[in-house]
Formats: C-alpha cells, structure tokens, sequence
C-alpha cells in the first residue's frame, strides 16, 4: 500500500527534519512506489531540483527505516500540478488580488500561504523545563518579561554558542505567547532564517513579493527569527529583513532574534540592519557552570523515568561541558543502552558512552587542532593556509575554523589570520558547518563524525 508507506515515510521524515523544511520541500511531494523505486512527484521545477540536490539522503534513510531496502529514488514533476499552478500564478497576477484575498490563491508553491506557524506550530520546548543558572538567568529573565510585556523592549536578540538554550528560549516564548486565552491571541511566526530566505526565494520566482510582504509585515504580530547571521552576504534579503523589522516595530509588535555571533562580529551585513538588531534588549547565554549541568542532567533523567547516581551525573557534567545538546544526548544514550542491556546505569557504562562524545578533559589547543585537520583531510598545513577553493581544501578549512571556535579561546579574527583570512571567511565557514551538521545532510554527518574524533 503505497500510500501508507509514504505516510509512514512522511512521519518519519517530520520527526527528522526542521519543521520549516520538511513544510516546504517535502509535504508538497506525492509519492508512488513499486519494483523497488520511489518515485516522488513534486509540483514544479524548482522544488524538484531542490529535493534532488539535497534532500535525497533523508528520504533515502527514511525510506530504508519503513521499507526494509533502499529503494532507488526518481524525482520528477508533476505535469499536471506544474500546469495548474502556472495557470494559478497567471491568473492572480492579471487580477492582482489585494493581499488579504491574495492569501487564499493557491499557486502548487508551499511560500503562498499564510506562514504555518501562524496556523500551527509544534512548539518543543517550554520555560518550565529550562534549567537556569548563573550563565543564562539573565537570557531567561528576558525571554519571559517579553512574554508578560515587562521587558523595556519589543526587540530581544539572543546570542550564544550552539547547544546552550537559544532555541529552548525561543520556543517557549512562542509557546507562552500562542497560549494567551484572551481575544487578543497574538498571531507568531517562528521559523528559521533560511526557511525565511526560501520563502522569499520562492516568492520572488513566482511573482509573489507583495504578498510575501504582506503576510509577514501586516500578519505577524510575533516574529521569532533563529539564526540570523545567515544573511551576511545576502543583500536582498537583507534589505527585505530590515523593511519588514522596520514595518513591526511601527505596528508595536514582538520581535526576537537569535544568532551564534555578536552584532559585532557580523560581517558584510548593512549598518542599518545591525543597527536595527541592536536597537532592542541584547541578552548573552555562556557555558554553564557545573552546577548547572548536573541540574540538567538529572531533570532530563527525571523525565526520562531514569535513576541516576551523583557518581555518574558529576562524571557527564564534568566532562562534557560546552554543549548541552551534546550533553543530554549523551544521558539520552546511557538510559537507553543499560534498558537494552537490562543493565544498571553503573560509571562503566558511562565511560563507554562518554567514548562517543567530545570532552572537556581533551582540551584540544590550535596546533592540535591543525594537525588532527591535516591528517583527516589528507593535507599539509601549507595547503590549508593557501589559496585552494577545492571542495576538500574549504571543506578541511571550515573545519578547522569551527573546531578552533569550540575548543579554544582564540577571536575569530585571530583564527583568521592564523589561517591567512579574514574574519568574516572564518564567521562564513563556522555558519556552513553548523547548517549542514543542523540539516544532517550527508556531508554534515561526514563532518560531524570528523568532529566527535577529535577527541578519540
């Protein structure tokens, strides 16, 4: 029965993928299957080449998840869907529909629609399951005075590290706002900032701009925004950014950004852009301290149903301490390797997971870092420093400027000239690295593999 695998491979791929994504290149796609090919049908060109060049590997490994085998997978369009949607698309631009109406026009193309998360949104986390300690209460502190309007500013910008709590925060504002019982429910958007820059791509292509402004700047009385430090580089979308930040703050609305850089750090991003994300409450999340990760640790296991020693919890906080994402992941392991083995969650077993994790005990300095670059990549010091744009030279380089970000107290324009660039290249490679490894595409779990042996 086709249909029930393709749902069961569409709900498999929701649990995957960020929730942005997975709406606008994959819930489009219908699907046939028989002598073990996969044949998905999607409603144009563009979302078709998108899903071929980057995508196929999930649904790959979803499909062999609910299949059993790896079927060979085709991505063609639908003739008839692409034939509508045009006579769609053409229909509306000789009526020009005011952008109220226009909402309702459906053109085969997931960027016309009022934003999702407007409508419905999963929201995964929530205040009360944030631990807060000495290096993020004053994140939190924020984070809920702009949800009971106690916060001096609409605007909040969020800024830390990956796996310390900037979408733990973000999410649970939303879902403290989407909550409110009162008529006037505010109307959030949530989305990341290259969901945000597909749906203006999209829109651009299907001669959709006003109504993509106005669902954002006139339909949005909450806009969450993650990642912004994707739009350097990106004028138009810069332009297009500011506009609509400028639109909301003129209609009072809540506005919160989230980004692993400082403004300051931000390169090839307008003045006034940087201005505007300044122009509100800015609130720093650090590495927390040891007390802090044990708290987690144990309301994790708690809600896990899981027991957990003072030995055992004071060895994962003492040594995995710069990520909490990687922290829980690692308890997360634990419980469920002892429940497979119907063992106990003795220090044994915790050091056999802890194998599989980067800790803090390894203390990786630059030299290190270079040299470990170098052997995995096949190179000499002298061709990561040089000129090279071959795939596997950028590829050893971003690396290289991640790892010496993570482990090191290095600046970035210290990396930089390390290196023989500029610290806008090394902010570009580290943001490259972090979204493939977020996406888990097939070269950001090469790269993450790369990363966790650092430390073996």
């Amino acid at each position: 029965m086709i249909k029930d695998v393709w749902k069961d491979i569409l709900n498999t791929l929701e649990k995957s993928l960020n929730p942005g994504l997975f709406t606008i290149w994959i819930r489009p796609l219908a699907a046939r299957y028989g002598d073990g090919v996969l044949t998905l049908m999607a409603p144009n060109d563009f979302v078709a080449t998108w899903v071929r060049d980057r995508l196929l590997g999930v649904i790959a490994d979803a499909a062999l998840q609910i299949i059993g085998s790896s079927p060979r997978i085709v991505v063609e369009v639908d003739a008839a869907a692409a034939a509508k949607s045009a006579s769609v698309a053409e229909t509306a631009a000789e009526q020009r529909p005011a952008p109220a109406a226009a909402a309702t026009v459906q053109m085969g193309l997931p960027i016309v629609q009022a934003p999702k998360a407007c409508r419905d949104f999963r929201w995964r986390f929530r205040f009360e399951d944030f631990v807060t300690g000495p290096s993020n209460e004053l994140a939190v502190a924020a984070s809920k005075g702009i949800c009971h309007n106690t916060l001096t500013s609409d605007h909040l910008f969020l800024c830390s590290g990956p796996g310390l709590g900037k979408t733990h925060l973000l999410h649970s504002i939303g879902r403290r706002l989407s909550i409110a019982s009162n008529r006037s429910k505010p109307r959030v958007a949530c989305l990341s900032s290259e969901e945000f820059a597909t749906r203006f791509v999209l829109a651009m292509r299907a001669n959709e701009l006003p109504r993509f402004k106005a669902e954002f700047r006139e339909s949005v009385d909450v806009l969450l925004l993650e990642d912004v430090h994707f739009f350097q580089g990106k004028e138009k979308m810069q332009d297009e950014l500011l506009g609509m930040l400028k639109a909301l703050q003129e209609r009072g609305c809540k506005v919160v950004l989230t980004s692993s850089f400082r403004p300051k750090e931000l390169s090839n991003v307008d003045s006034q852009l940087v201005s505007r994300i300044c122009s509100g409450f800015m609130a720093m999340i650090g590495t927390p301290d040891f007390d802090t990760r044990r708290r987690i640790l144990l309301n994790k296991a708690e809600a896990m149903g899981a027991s957990v020693s003072d030995d055992v919890s004071n060895l994962l906080a003492e040594r995995i301490t710069k990520d909490i994402r990687q922290l829980e992941s690692c308890l997360n392991n634990l419980v469920l390797k002892a429940r497979l083995l119907k063992q106990q969650l003795t220090l044994d077993l915790a050091w056999e997971v802890l194998d599989n994790y980067a800790q803090t005990d390894s203390r990786p300095d630059y030299d290190h870092i270079i040299e470990f670059v170098c052997r995995t990549y096949g190179l000499t010091r002298e061709q990561l420093r040089s000129k090279s744009r071959k795939q596997q030279v950028v590829m050893a380089r971003n690396t290289a400027f991640f790892l010496a970000r993570t482990h090191t107290e290095l600046s970035l324009a210290a990396i930089g000239e390390r290196l023989g660039r500029r610290h806008s290249t090394v902010i570009k490679g580290i943001t490259n690295v972090e979204r493939e490894i977020s996406q888990q595409t097939p070269l950001g779990c090469q790269l993450q593999h790369t990363i966790e042996r650092l430390n073996a």
